[in-house]
C-alpha cells in the first residue's frame, strides 16, 4: 500500500469571535499540510471540510474560507446548522429520558479508559454506564473498572464470546428507558448521549436512534483509505425512517440496514428492543458470523413497526484500525456481516421473506450501480464530497467483501449451531 502523508483531524468552530480551530478529541496536534475538519456553527456539527495550510498560514482562516466557499451543490455550513436545528427542534423540546450506556469490550483497557473518560463527561442529566467484559482472558478490564472507575461504572462479565452476546448482557443489566451502545475505541462528544436520547421523548413511536461517527485520527494509509470511501459517517442531514412510509431511494428498505447507522453509535427504546428479542447472539464480532449484530437489531425494530431516526448532532470520534491487515479483515467482515444478518433475519423472522423477495430485483440493480461506482475508482477525498484527492478502493478489498458475502450465511449457521438452535 502506498505511503501518504498523515491528515490532521480538527474541529473548526464558526460563530461569534471568529473561526477557532483545535485538534479533534484524541487527535495529535495540528501540523502544516492537509487538515480534515468538522465544521461547527454555533456549536452544532454542520459539515466537514478538507483543506491544506502551509507553515506561517493561519489554519483556522484557511479552513473557514474553504468552508464558506464550498461548491454550489453543497449546502453552506450555517445553512446546514439552521436546517439541522429546524429538523431536530421537536426532539429537543423535551427532556431526555433516563439512559443506560453499554460498552462491550475485550482486552483493550487503554482504549476503554479513553472512551470511559469521555462517557463520564456527558451532559445528559440521568444516565448510568455499564461495561461488559466479553470472554475475558485476563483481569485487565475488571481491574480498570473497579480500581479506576469505582462507583461510577458498573462491571458485567459475559463469558459467551461475541458482540451480540455482550450487548444482550448489557441489556439485561440496564435500567434505563433508552439503551445506548458505543464501542471502546471511540471518544464521545459531551452532548452525544443527550442528542441520542432526547428524540425518544418527542416521538413515542421511535424505536431506534443512530448518530454521526467521524474519524479521530487519519495518520495511516489504511485509516485514510477507509474514510475516503465513506468510513462510518452518514452525513449531516437528519433523517427519519418510517416503515409506514418506505423511502423511495432505498429499494431494499428495511433491509438496507447499513445506511441507517452503525453499532458504535446507536440507541434503542428499551421496551422496543426487548420485545424484538434483543440482539441475535449468533451475529457480531467474536462469532463465526463476523458481524451484523447491529444491522439485525435495526431491522428487527423497524419490522415491529417502530421508526428509526438518524441524528447527526449525536457525535462520536472513532479510532479507525491502523494497518492494512486490519482493513482487509474489516472488508471481509463487512461482507460477511451483511449476509449473516440477512440470514439471521430470514431464520428468525421468516414472515419477512416475501418482502425481501419482492424487493430483490430493484435492490440488485441498485447494488450493481453502487458497486460500479466503487469499482470505477470514483472515490474522492476525505470524505468523497471533497473530491479533489484520489484514494482508489483496491480491487483486492472489493474481492474480500464479496468473499465475505458468500461466507456470511455459512458463518451465521455455524455460530447458531455452536450456540445451540434458538438460544
Amino acid at each position: 500500500m502506498n505511503q501518504q502523508p498523515a491528515i490532521s483531524v480538527a474541529e473548526l468552530h464558526l460563530g461569534a469571535g471568529g473561526p477557532r480551530l483545535r485538534p479533534a478529541p484524541g487527535a495529535p496536534p495540528l501540523a502544516p499540510g492537509d487538515v480534515y475538519a468538522l465544521v461547527r456553527v454555533d456549536g452544532r456539527p454542520a459539515a466537514t471540510v478538507l483543506g491544506r495550510y502551509e507553515e506561517g498560514e493561519d489554519p483556522a482562516e484557511v479552513l473557514a474560507a474553504l468552508a464558506a466557499g464550498r461548491p454550489a451543490d453543497a449546502t453552506a455550513p450555517r445553512a446546514d446548522a439552521e436546517r439541522l436545528a429546524a429538523a431536530e427542534a421537536p426532539a429537543t423540546a423535551a427532556a431526555p429520558p433516563r439512559a443506560s450506556v453499554v460498552v462491550a469490550t475485550r482486552e483493550r483497557p487503554d482504549s476503554l479508559a479513553r472512551a470511559l473518560d469521555s462517557l463520564l463527561a456527558q451532559d445528559h442529566p440521568d444516565h448510568e454506564l455499564i461495561v461488559v467484559d466479553n470472554a475475558p482472558r485476563t483481569s485487565a478490564t475488571r481491574d480498570l473498572v473497579r480500581e479506576g472507575y469505582a462507583d461510577r461504572v458498573r462491571y458485567v462479565r459475559e463469558d459467551r464470546p461475541g458482540l451480540a452476546a455482550a450487548h444482550n448482557a448489557g441489556v439485561a443489566a440496564a435500567g434505563g428507558e433508552v439503551l445506548a451502545f458505543t464501542d471502546d475505541d471511540v471518544i464521545a462528544d459531551p452532548h452525544w448521549l443527550t442528542a441520542l436520547a432526547t428524540p425518544f421523548a418527542a416521538d413515542p413511536g421511535l424505536g431506534c436512534v443512530t448518530g454521526l461517527i467521524l474519524p479521530a485520527r487519519l495518520t495511516t494509509p489504511a485509516q485514510i483509505l477507509l474514510e475516503s470511501h465513506g468510513g462510518f459517517a452518514k452525513g449531516f442531514a437528519p433523517r427519519l425512517y418510517d416503515p409506514a412510509r418506505p423511502p423511495a431511494d432505498e429499494p431494499l428498505f428495511p433491509f438496507t440496514a447499513g445506511s441507517f447507522g452503525s453499532g458504535a453509535n446507536m440507541a434503542f427504546r428499551a421496551s422496543a428492543l426487548r420485545r424484538a428479542g434483543g440482539f441475535d447472539p449468533a451475529t457480531g464480532t467474536g462469532t463465526a458470523a463476523r458481524g451484523g449484530d447491529d444491522l439485525y437489531a435495526f431491522v428487527a425494530v423497524l419490522a415491529a413497526g417502530h421508526r428509526l431516526r438518524y441524528a447527526p448532532g449525536a457525535l462520536v470520534w472513532h479510532h479507525h484500525r491502523e494497518t492494512w491487515q486490519d482493513l482487509e479483515n474489516q472488508a471481509y467482515g463487512y461482507g460477511a456481516g451483511l449476509t449473516a444478518y440477512l440470514t439471521a433475519t430470514m431464520v428468525r423472522r421468516p414472515a419477512l421473506l416475501p418482502a425481501l423477495l419482492a424487493r430483490l430485483p430493484r435492490g440488485l440493480a441498485h447494488a450493481r450501480t453502487m458497486t460500479a461506482e466503487r469499482g470505477g475508482h470514483r472515490g474522492g477525498g476525505v470524505p468523497g464530497e471533497h473530491g479533489t484527492r484520489h484514494h482508489p478502493w483496491p480491487a483486492s478489498l472489493s474481492r474480500l467483501e464479496r468473499r465475505g458475502m458468500l461466507y456470511g450465511p455459512l458463518g451465521y449457521l455455524r455460530a447458531r449451531l455452536h450456540r445451540g438452535a434458538g438460544r
